[in-house]
C-alpha cells in the first residue's frame, strides 16, 4: 500500500508540474509587486473576461486528437478583417461586434477548411503544421489589409485608409466600441469590475461544448482522437471528423478575437494576431492541459494563474533587480518555456506508455508459452 501511495504521490506531481510551477511564482511575485487585492483582482477578471474565449476555441481539436490548435491564428486574422470592415461602415457598438462575428464566419470556416485538410495530410504532424500556416496566411493577410483593402476592396472612411490611398494605417482605432460588451450589465463589487456579459457569453460557450461533447459527431470526436484506425474501422469519417474540429475551433477564434479586441479599444493591423495562438495555449497548459487531454477547468485556472503572473512579473522585476525589463523577459520567456516544457512531458510520457505496453505484450507472451 505504501508503494502505490508513493507512486501516486509522484504520478500527481507529474500531471500538475506546470500548474504547482506557477502558483509557486504567483505566490512569490504577488507580494514583491505591491499591488492592491482589488487592483489584481480587478486585472484578473478583466483579463478572464476578454481572454476565456480565445482559449476555449483550442479545446474541440484537442478532443478529436489534433493536439493544440496553432491554427487558431487563422480565426483571429479573420476576426480582424471583419472589424476592418465594421469600422468602415462606422457600426459601433454592440451591433459592430454581432455584425463583424457574423462576417468573420465564411472566412474563418473557409481558412478552417483549408487548415483541417492539409492537416489530414500531415496527420500525427498537426501542431506544427498549424505553427507554419500562421505565417503563410499572415503573408495573404497582410497582402490583403496592405494593397488589397481600398485598391480592389472599396474602403470609405480615409481615417483607416493610409495617405496614399490604399492599404490599412498601422493601428485600426476601435474607440467607439471598446469595452461595449464588458460595460454591458456590467457590476462594480468592491472595486472589481465585473462584465456580466462576456461571462454569459463564455458560459454560453462553455455550455456548448459540455452539450457537443455528447452528441454522435462529438462521439465521433472522441473517438478519433483515442484511435483514429478502430474509429474508420467503425464507420466513422476520421478526416472529415478532424476537419470539422478545426472550422469550429477557427470560428470561435474569430469570435474570441473580436471580444479580445473590443476589450482593448484597438489593434495593430498587421501583429494584432502574431502572439495569440502563443499564448492562449500557454495559458491552456498552465491550467494543467495537455496536447491530449483538456478540460473547461483547465481554461480558467490556467487563464488566473498565467495573467496574474503576467500582472505581477513587472513590478516583481523591479523590487528584485530593480529593471522592469527583467519582469518582460521574464514573462515572454515563461509563455515559451511552459509550452516547450509540456510538450517534452507529453513525449515522455508518451514514450514511457509506450515501453511499458511492449512490457505486458512480452510478459503475456512468455506466460503464454509457459503454459502451453
Amino acid at each position: 500500500m505504501k508503494i502505490k501511495k508513493n507512486f501516486n504521490g509522484f504520478d500527481f506531481l507529474q500531471n500538475n508540474l506546470v500548474p504547482l510551477m506557477f502558483i509557486i511564482i504567483c505566490a512569490v511575485c504577488i507580494p514583491l509587486s505591491g499591488f492592491s487585492t482589488s487592483y489584481l483582482l480587478n486585472e484578473v477578471v478583466t483579463r478572464m473576461g476578454r481572454n476565456i474565449f480565445l482559449i476555449l476555441s483550442l479545446l474541440i481539436p484537442i478532443m478529436a486528437g489534433m493536439g493544440l490548435n496553432f491554427g487558431m491564428t487563422l480565426g483571429a486574422m479573420a476576426g480582424q478583417v471583419a472589424l476592418i470592415f465594421v469600422t468602415d461602415w462606422q457600426i459601433w457598438g454592440i451591433p459592430g461586434v454581432v455584425l463583424a462575428m457574423i462576417l468573420s464566419v465564411p472566412l474563418s470556416a473557409l481558412l478552417g477548411l483549408m487548415c483541417g485538410k492539409l492537416m489530414n495530410m500531415a496527420k500525427g504532424r498537426e501542431m506544427i503544421l498549424g505553427y507554419m500556416m500562421n505565417y503563410f496566411v499572415t503573408g495573404l493577410y497582410q497582402l490583403l489589409v496592405l494593397y488589397f483593402m481600398g485598391s480592389i476592396i472599396p474602403i470609405m472612411h480615409a481615417s483607416i485608409r493610409l495617405p496614399r490611398g490604399y492599404g490599412i494605417r498601422t493601428t485600426v482605432n476601435l474607440a467607439n466600441m471598446r469595452q461595449c460588451l464588458d460595460n454591458e450589465f456590467a457590476i462594480l463589487y468592491k472595486g472589481v469590475k465585473i462584465p456580466v456579459l462576456n461571462f454569459v457569453i463564455i458560459a454560453v460557450l462553455c455550455l456548448f461544448i459540455i452539450w457537443f461533447r455528447r452528441t454522435k459527431l462529438g462521439q465521433d470526436m472522441r473517438a478519433v482522437g483515442q484511435d483514429m484506425e478502430v474509429a474508420q474501422a467503425a464507420g466513422i469519417n476520421v478526416d472529415r471528423t478532424r476537419i470539422i474540429s478545426i472550422i469550429i475551433s477557427t470560428v470561435f477564434a474569430g469570435f474570441g478575437q473580436i471580444i479580445y479586441l473590443q476589450n482593448i479599444g484597438n489593434f495593430p493591423t498587421y501583429t494584432a494576431h502574431s502572439q495569440i495562438g502563443m499564448f492562449c495555449i500557454a495559458a491552456l497548459l498552465v491550467g494543467g492541459a495537455s496536447v491530449e487531454k483538456a478540460s473547461i477547468g483547465n481554461v480558467f485556472l490556467g487563464v488566473i494563474l498565467f495573467h496574474t503572473m503576467f500582472i505581477v512579473a513587472p513590478r516583481a522585476g523591479v523590487a528584485i533587480t530593480g529593471d522592469a525589463m527583467i519582469g518582460e523577459y521574464f514573462r515572454v520567456f515563461v509563455s515559451y518555456g511552459v509550452i516547450t516544457l509540456a510538450l517534452i512531458m507529453y513525449e515522455i510520457k508518451k514514450r514511457r506508455a509506450r515501453s511499458q505496453g511492449g512490457e505486458l505484450l512480452a510478459r503475456a507472451q512468455r506466460e503464454g508459452g509457459v503454459q502451453t
